[in-house]
């Protein structure tokens, strides 16, 4: 059944071809039905390869030869010292003969958005970690009981890759107790709870409750491109304030400006030509009437004042 339906949808993927580049009686096939036609065998192919990993991890977990098979190899396995490259070479064979059960599990997260070789690698650490604390003597099978450990490294995963910022696991669950206890006292009073009813109902402090609140910040973070309200308003980043290099200069002008009016007429009115009249030395010397090296003199006992005053008063 299986091959009659491949070989109609290959004849009508080739039909199809073979309408774009010909007439086909009295049309010509669009671009529509190409891509129907491949769509059709791609879904077709990953059914069948799901199919293929689920049948085999069943025939696993079904097959009573395979499990008693597997059962002696633990059994054997506990006999053998720990460490030693017997017990590796056994541990490493029963990782992989339970591989299948591995990819099955995998496969139910294939819709999370994460490559299937990522998960199929965490699964196997909960594969891993199954057969070193799997024990034979509670007459459970062995893939009944790695299922949930696999299945719980797998979601751990996912749990700790959905945070932006990782933060200690006490927090994310923490979390997780606030948002429960959140929706269940805003739908029993009406509105949103307080931190002394949010602490009251999980048994905690009130301290520990903000701890929780706060780190759901690190949860999901904001692109600084993203726009800040709506598609038309500006990026995030453009409402953020930038260090301003001019605070620094304000600060020591304001800092001067009752120095610079305890200085004698004389020496303050050089200052003022040098530096906000922007005159030499040769100008200033002509415009006061004394020599230049007078005023380079009066300029170096004068800035050294101003800069040990400066340097007293912080």
């Amino acid at each position: 059944m299986n091959r009659n339906r491949d070989e109609d949808d290959t004849a009508a993927l080739s039909e199809t071809l073979m309408a774009c580049e010909e007439e086909v009686g009295s049309a010509l096939a669009t671009a529509s039905d190409v891509e129907t036609a491949l769509a059709r065998l791609k879904q077709r192919v990953k059914r069948q390869a799901t199919l293929q990993h689920s049948t085999s991890a069943r025939h696993f977990e079904h097959d009573p030869d395979d499990r008693s098979r597997a059962r002696a190899l633990f059994l054997e396995l506990r006999t053998l010292q720990h460490g030693s490259p017997e017990h590796g070479q056994l541990r490493n064979q029963l990782v992989r003969m339970h591989l299948p059960l591995v990819e099955h599990l995998a496969r139910r997260f294939s819709d999370r958005g994460e490559p299937l070789d990522d998960v199929t690698q965490v699964a196997t650490i909960g594969l891993i970690k199954s057969v070193d604390r799997f024990d034979p003597d509670r007459g459970v099978d062995f893939s009944t009981y790695a299922t949930p450990t696999v299945v719980g490294e797998i979601k751990r995963h996912f749990r700790d890759k959905d945070w932006a910022v990782r933060v200690p696991r006490r927090l994310q669950i923490l979390r997780l107790a606030l948002t429960t206890a959140t929706a269940e006292l805003s739908q029993q009073h009406g509105r949103s709870p307080t931190v002394h009813e949010l602490a009251e109902k999980l048994a905690i402090s009130q301290e520990e409750v903000l701890e929780g609140l706060e780190s759901a910040n690190a949860y999901s973070t904001l692109s600084l491109d993203a726009p800040d309200t709506d598609d038309e308003s500006p990026a995030v980043a453009d409402t953020l304030g930038a260090e301003d290099d001019a605070l620094t200069e304000t600060d020591y002008r304001e800092s001067l400006k009752p120095l610079l009016n305890g200085l004698p007429p004389r020496e303050k009115r050089i200052l003022m030509l040098r530096f906000f009249g922007n005159m030499t030395q040769s100008q200033i010397a002509q415009e006061v009437g004394i020599s230049q090296m007078h005023v380079s003199r009066v300029l170096a006992r004068t800035l050294a004042l101003l800069r040990e005053q400066l340097l007293v008063e912080e």
